[in-house]
């Protein structure tokens, strides 16, 4: 059956009918894909966990207030200090403000700094579906009113509606991110292949899979209620391009081998996709399995990125085994100029820079281990500083938008709470002892008298430190400690200081739940692939070392490199479901090959052979998975840069460093008990083959 199944997208006929039914496809997944912006869902819902308490104050306080407003802070300085008539123009502007589309009530100020430079303006904002795009529009409109005229008088726009816009902008860059990419995967395919036209293949299959993904999540977000936003999307391209990629350099090594031995370009492809087709669909599966299990988080954003970008690997998947060989075997030997494979051409014998490791590691493989290990853990010990606490809105970028200037500006000549409150609503009945309370909490410079309408009743306290500080972070847990205690009041604390803290609590409890079930997933699917009980716990402890070592170096890197102010809460869990989902595929490549020459050779040798037969494709492959992500440094977002760079470092470690020696150290050192209880187990091992033998086996097959 699995024969008959290889053999549909190579046949003669098939090949056509594989090639119209994409281009078919590609029709309505060109319009749908478009529109997956549309679907992109940036307000408060789609970030917030559910059940957030902050997410409930804003659903109760839209009987209250303007529904769903954030305040936008105009910020105005002058070098030397600001003038009457400055003053002035900041009066007209407040005035201009209120036409403006989704500005709403009136406009607080402006007010003078005591210091005499700089002048605050605090304006509301409603915050539609449309999110930060909304956000962004009216932030650039009220740039317009503000910049006219100016005549050297600064203005920026920030607090929470600055920082949306700023974010919008940020996130803009996805275009080019899709270009950076892709142009990061020509590269590497060209210095692999050596070949001006092979590439664009894997190129082309990508384009479509992407397209075909992107159309199909755009119908689960606008039909089945699937949250998707910036975030999920621009980590979309990356991961189909990287992940994609790799599974076109697996297949495309073992059918260049297969020409060499089929005359028929048909056959050859046949026998390439039932050799490789298992091991790249376990490592598939791997990764959608993992991505899938962050359905389970609470926080929207991450749970909604799971589904997301399962579909776009399975997707890959699909085009990978069905279009990218039915275009090879359409195009013919030709396509792999200007070195076409030949048939009856026998495989080059030499020793390979492989073949020699293997040789060293199998002098003293426990040694080897050991030290790799020793070396691994202390790159872990970087971990103990990583900060991933969350950043204030300001230092989530990586250049200064105008925003974070505007900040800067306002931290120094005003009180740092003003214009973004806490807000709390309560019962009606129970406003008054709310308010006691709230003046009782350590942090807040004042509350406000309450606003009631019938039964509910919403009262502000501004803060004594800047809103996305840790410190105003804890103010809000004191003030919910203090409300929650009075019995009746139903008493609720939001506003964007607590919507950030309860993202926190929330991606804290995700990665403490979601990772170890990720551990039992993979060790189980591990399991039934290897059909051994020792292999995938020696395995699952490389991968995880290698994650902790990646991490150990990310977090140095970040503070001492980079300088960046720390890491976005989602960031550990994001980091650790990547890793382990991608990293696990490289081992999968090795070791399912290991098994097969463990039959021929004994399990010690099998280890030499895989080694040799895997080291140039999956290096390779490493290298383009690493690209694809550090490609995400392009985008002004630390979260971004610092995802890319975790994953794109720990994919590099352990395609280099963790597959290549540690796990044929150990394989060499433990023998046939990685097949324990398995029949391999039974299965004893021959003498390890004498130096140089190892680099005379086939190019990997992905078996």
């Amino acid at each position: 059956m699995l024969r008959k199944l290889a053999a549909l997208p190579s046949g003669r006929v098939g090949k056509w009918v594989v090639i119209a039914i994409w281009a078919v496809l590609l029709v309505p997944a060109l319009m749908l894909a478009g529109k997956l912006g549309d679907a992109e869902e940036n307000d408060n819902s789609a970030w917030l966990p559910g059940n957030a308490e902050s997410t409930a104050v804003v659903e109760r306080a839209q009987k209250l207030m303007p529904a769903d407003s954030v305040p936008a802070v105009v910020i105005y300085d002058r070098e030397g200090g600001v003038t009457d008539a400055d003053l002035a123009k900041a009066r007209a502007d407040a005035k201009a403000f209120q036409s403006v589309n989704n500005v709403v009530g009136e406009p607080q100020g402006p007010v003078k700094s005591e210091d005499g430079e700089a002048i605050q303006t605090i304006v509301q904002v409603h915050k539609d579906k449309t999110g930060w795009e909304g956000l962004g529009k009216v932030v650039d409109a009220m740039a317009e009113v503000g910049k006219e005229g100016a005549d050297g008088l600064g203005f920026h726009v920030a607090g929470p509606a600055g920082y949306g816009a700023d974010s919008i902008k940020a996130f803009g860059g996805g275009g080019a991110l899709t270009t950076i990419t892709a142009l990061v995967v020509v590269v590497i395919l060209l210095i692999t292949y050596r070949s001006p036209v092979l590439p664009l293949l894997p190129l082309i299959t990508v384009g479509v899979a992407l397209m075909a993904a992107e159309a199909l999540i755009y119908l689960l977000a606008r039909d089945a209620g699937l949250v998707i936003n910036k975030q999920t999307s621009f980590i979309l391209v990356v991961l189909i391009f990287g992940a994609a990629t790799d599974y076109a350099l697996l297949l495309i090594s073992r059918y260049r081998e297969e020409l060499a031995r089929h005359e028929d370009r048909h056959e050859a492809m046949a026998e390439a996709l039932y050799r490789s087709g298992p091991a790249i669909v376990a490592s598939a599966a791997t990764v959608a399995v993992s991505l899938m299990l962050l359905m389970l988080a609470v926080l929207n954003s991450t749970a909604g990125m799971g589904p997301a970008c399962a579909i776009g690997v399975i997707v890959g998947l699909l085009a990978m085994m069905t279009l990218m060989p039915a275009l090879l075997v359409a195009c013919g030997r030709w396509i792999f100029w200007p070195v076409k494979p030949v048939y009856g051409a026998e495989a080059e014998q030499k020793d390979s820079v492989w073949s020699r490791i293997g040789t060293i590691i199998s002098g003293r493989p426990r040694l080897v281990w050991m030290g790799t290990v020793l070396v691994l853990a202390v790159m872990a010990l970087g971990t103990l500083g990583l900060d991933a606490s969350g950043l204030s809105n300001k230092d989530q970028f990586t250049n200064k938008p105008q925003m974070a200037v505007g900040e800067e500006i306002r931290g120094e000549h005003f009180p740092p709470g003003e214009g973004d409150p806490v807000y709390v609503v309560a019962k009606s009945g129970a406003a008054e002892e709310v308010k006691a309370a709230l003046a009782g909490v350590d942090g807040f410079t004042g509350v406000a008298d309450p606003v009631i309408k019938g039964d509910e009743a919403v009262l502000l306290a501004q803060l004594a430190d800047e809103p996305s500080s840790e410190a105003a972070m804890s103010t809000v847990d004191r003030a919910r400690d203090a409300v929650h205690r009075i019995e009746g009041a139903d008493a609720q604390v939001g506003g964007s200081t607590a919507i950030m803290v309860d993202t926190e609590n929330a991606a804290a409890r995700d990665s403490k739940v979601i990772i170890p079930i990720v551990l039992l997933v993979v060790l189980l699917i591990l399991g039934v692939l290897l059909r051994a009980v020792v292999a995938p716990l020696i395995l699952m402890a490389t991968v995880l070392l290698s994650f902790g070592a990646a991490l150990g170096v990310s977090s140095l890197v970040f503070e001492h490199v980079f300088g960046l102010a720390g890491a976005d809460a989602s960031f550990p869990l994001l980091a650790f479901v990547f890793l382990v989902a991608l990293g696990i595929d490289y081992n999968i490549f090795l070791v399912t090959r290991v098994r097969e020459d463990t039959l021929l050779h004994g399990t010690r040798r099998a280890a030499l052979t895989g080694l040799t037969s895997t080291g140039g494709v999956i290096t390779s492959a490493g290298v383009v998975l690493a690209g694809t992500f550090a490609a995400m440094a392009s985008l002004p977002l630390v979260f971004a840069v610092e995802l890319g760079f975790a994953v794109a470092f720990g994919v590099l470690l352990d395609t280099i460093v963790v597959r290549s020696v540690l796990v044929t150290a150990l394989t060499l050192d433990v023998g046939r008990w990685m097949w324990w209880p398995g029949k391999l187990f039974r299965h004893h091992d021959d003498t390890v083959a004498p130096k140089g033998e190892p680099g005379q086996v086939p190019a990997y097959s992905g078996s």
